[in-house]
């Protein structure tokens, strides 16, 4: 079994940043993918930004130049560094890690932004 164990969500005004940590814990192959989504009511999640364990990285056309995924390998640990933050980016952001066929979800800080 597989926990994901997320922490940095807030309220903070726009332009301002936050980072969102997911350290993951139990038995994790050591090739995987790490993400994160986000989710807001009524909808679906959506792909903000993914990792693999060689370092490969996807971003949301919507976080490009303003968000930094990164990861510990040794750790099983996800970033988030999330700049610039703007309303639109008000979510839940939920943490995902997925090996061979498993896929393992956290349950996501709330992240707000408002002036």
């Amino acid at each position: 079994q597989v926990q994901l164990v997320e922490s940095g969500g807030g309220l903070v005004q726009p332009g301002e940043s936050l980072r969102l940590s997911c350290a993951a814990s139990g038995s994790i192959a050591s090739r995987n993918v790490m993400g994160w989504y986000l989710q807001t009511p009524g909808t679906q999640r959506e792909l903000v930004a993914q990792i693999t364990s060689g370092g490969a990285t996807i971003y949301a056309d919507s976080v490009k130049g303003r968000f930094t995924v990164s990861r510990h390998n040794a750790k099983n640990i996800l970033y988030l560094q999330m700049n610039s933050l703007k309303p639109e980016d008000t979510a839940v952001y939920l943490c995902r890690v997925q090996f061979r066929r498993y896929t393992f979800w956290g349950q996501g800080p709330q992240v707000t932004v408002s002036s």
